[in-house]
This record gives structure tokens, C-alpha cells and sequence, in this order.
């Protein structure tokens, strides 16, 4: 196998686990992962493009398959998984400024999905509302377990990425 086949090989199959790992980390913790105060422990992940752009797409579909299992409306399914991906992008792009990775999926959500909420379940709660409460639940996960996971997985990344770590 030569070296750029096993790049794709190897983005692919990053891909494909990042959104596994995602999509259950979601369905286990599915009562505190959904409604206008949640905090979804798979949204730590979100550190991932620090590491590697395979975490791009693994997020979005992990993010999509999880609101499409759990039941979520359309809207929620599509705009959610959007917030994400718009996330996930900026982290990669603050990949040079590791403590501020976790900047863009914390404001991407805190944006989107109170108005996700609104237009999707009919949530009656203030918007500004529905942006602490998002705001909160993502800094906690993000900001706080996300930074901690980063933190430890810097120390092992060349186990757990080998030679593929965007740097």
C-alpha cells in the first residue's frame, strides 16, 4: 500500500470512528444530550481537529446520526449537525492556538441551536435564554472536558495519531 492510499485509508476510517465514537457517546447520555439545557458529553470531541481534519467530517456525521436516532426534527437533524461542522472547521483553523479550539464549536452552538429550538420544537423560552443555557452546557463540556481531554491526548498523540497529526 503506498503513501497516499493509506492517507485515505487512513482519513476515512478516522472519520468513520470519530463519528461512531460521537454517535454513541450521544445515545448513552441521550436524557442530558438533548432539549434547551444539555450538555452532551460527545461534544468533547470537538478538540479533535486539533489533531487531525478527519475529525471534520466525523463530527458532522456523528453529530447527524445522533440527532436522526434520537428523534430529533429535520430541522434540528440538518441545523444542528450545520453548527457542528461550522465548529469543527474553526477549530481546525485555530489549530495553531491550542487553548482556542475549543472557541469555535462553544459560540457556533451557542448561536445556532437556541434557534434551532425555536423553530424546530417551538421552544417558548427567550432566545438570549436558550443561549445561556446552550452557552453553558457547551462551555462545560467544550471549554472545561474538552480542554482536559486535549490536554492529555497532546501528551499521547503520537500513539494515538502517528504520523498523520496535523501540526
Amino acid at each position: 500500500m503506498n503513501y497516499k492510499s493509506s492517507r485515505k485509508t487512513y482519513f476515512l476510517v478516522f472519520s468513520a470512528a470519530i463519528a461512531a465514537i460521537y454517535t454513541v457517546l450521544t445515545l448513552i447520555f441521550a436524557p442530558i444530550s438533548f432539549g434547551p439545557i444539555q450538555f452532551r458529553i460527545s461534544e468533547i470531541l470537538c478538540i479533535l481537529p486539533f489533531f487531525t481534519p478527519a475529525a471534520i467530517p466525523g463530527l458532522f456525521i456523528g453529530c447527524l446520526l445522533s440527532n436522526f436516532l434520537c428523534g430529533a426534527a429535520a430541522l434540528d437533524v440538518i441545523f444542528g449537525s450545520l453548527a457542528t461542522l461550522i465548529g469543527a472547521v474553526g477549530s481546525y483553523m485555530l489549530r495553531k492556538h491550542q487553548w482556542m479550539v475549543c472557541v469555535p464549536p462553544i459560540v457556533a452552538n451557542t448561536i445556532i441551536v437556541p434557534w434551532v429550538l425555536r423553530f424546530a420544537y417551538g421552544s417558548q423560552d427567550f432566545i438570549w435564554y436558550a443561549m445561556f443555557t446552550v452557552g453553558v452546557g457547551e462551555i462545560l463540556a467544550i471549554g472545561f472536558l474538552g480542554n482536559i481531554f486535549l490536554g492529555v491526548l497532546n501528551r499521547y498523540k503520537h500513539i494515538v495519531f502517528g504520523r498523520f497529526i496535523t501540526e
